[in-house]
């Protein structure tokens, strides 16, 4: 079964962990517009930078489990400390772009960087190019219904208003997908989007024209992981079913098999269901949640869920265990 997961930061690493308990054919489609922390840094001095954060997180979540992988997994992981012009800086993300700046070629240090790591399946990034993301943002003014427009991830990510509706912002002009992430998609049994924060890192790939297109056309089974609680400035005060709604605004075209969302974080579980009939879904709600975090997903309980997802749809056509 080949399955291709969008999305970036701690919400794919969670999805990828578990797919790859469910198939080893996996491919992580990757955010490039974020501009915070090490991979903001990084933009800022280097000039068309692809930010190499969300990558590395991607290829540590389907690293190999021997020790030659594990050792160099936990070499890229490692950030230098002290107060230095290394600070806060994690190690792979220094290897990643060197290696764009030697090679140019994303897809190609994702290769060679996944085979140190001993990756299984495949890290691919949205676009080759890196991107920004503007939004417009209500609640930031004396009147409510001013709407105010603000550029960068972490600047919307942290806003005190309600981001109503964003838009990407590439060096061209016209963010162009990655032709082999749009390859995947078209190619795969299943599709995954989400969890993570909403409008930063699960949206924007349905703003590249070439993978909305692909996500629209594929034949794969196509499934919505929902966030474990709202995420503070992003989506405050959405309710499971608004995320949805927020989907079909930005995709209208898009139509997925099912949502997938954890049960206890559902108050209302008809209107997720009368959502989700909007996106032609049915509605999974399970306890995915892990143990001890409340706001994290449980890798093998999320890997559960997916398989009952499976058989119901039949992905693929064929017995994906045998």
């Amino acid at each position: 079964m080949k399955a291709v997961a969008l999305g970036g930061g701690h919400g794919l690493h969670a999805t990828l962990s578990a797919l790859r308990r469910v198939t080893d054919d996996v491919t992580a489609v990757v955010t490039v517009a974020d501009d915070g922390g090490s991979s903001g840094r990084l933009r800022r001095e280097i000039t068309d930078l692809l930010p190499p954060g969300d990558l590395r997180k991607a290829m540590a979540a389907l690293a190999g489990e021997d020790e030659h992988s594990q050792l160099w997994t936990s070499l890229f992981k490692h950030r230098f400390g002290g107060t230095g012009a290394l600070a806060g800086h994690a190690v792979g993300n220094l290897v990643i772009a060197g290696l764009l700046e030697q090679l140019g070629d994303p897809v190609a240090v994702l290769e060679l960087t996944g085979r140190l790591l001993g990756v299984r399946g495949r890290v691919l990034p949205m676009s080759n190019d890196p991107l920004d993301i503007e939004a417009d943002v209500t609640g930031l003014d004396e009147d409510v219904k001013d709407v105010r427009r603000i550029r960068g991830q972490v600047a919307i990510a942290t806003t005190p208003g309600l981001v109503r509706r964003i838009r990407l912002a590439a060096p061209n002009g016209r963010p162009v997908g990655c032709p082999q992430a749009v390859e995947a998609v078209l190619a795969a049994d299943l599709v995954l989007l989400g969890p993570g924060s909403w409008f930063t890192s699960v949206l924007p790939h349905l703003l590249v024209p070439e993978l909305h297109d692909a996500l629209v056309r594929t034949r794969a089974k196509k499934v919505l992981v929902l966030n474990l609680v709202p995420q503070p400035g992003e989506t405050a005060g959405f309710s499971p079913e608004r995320h949805l709604d927020v989907v079909c605004e930005h995709a209208p075209e898009l139509k997925v098999d099912a949502v997938i969302a954890d049960v206890d974080s559902v108050p209302t579980p008809d209107r997720l269901t009368r959502a989700a009939s909007a996106l032609g879904a049915r509605t999974h709600l399970a306890k995915i949640a892990a143990p001890d975090a409340a706001d994290r997903h449980d890798p093998e309980a999320l890997a559960g869920c997916l398989r009952q997802v499976v058989e119901e749809t039949g992905v693929g056509g064929t017995d994906p265990w045998r």
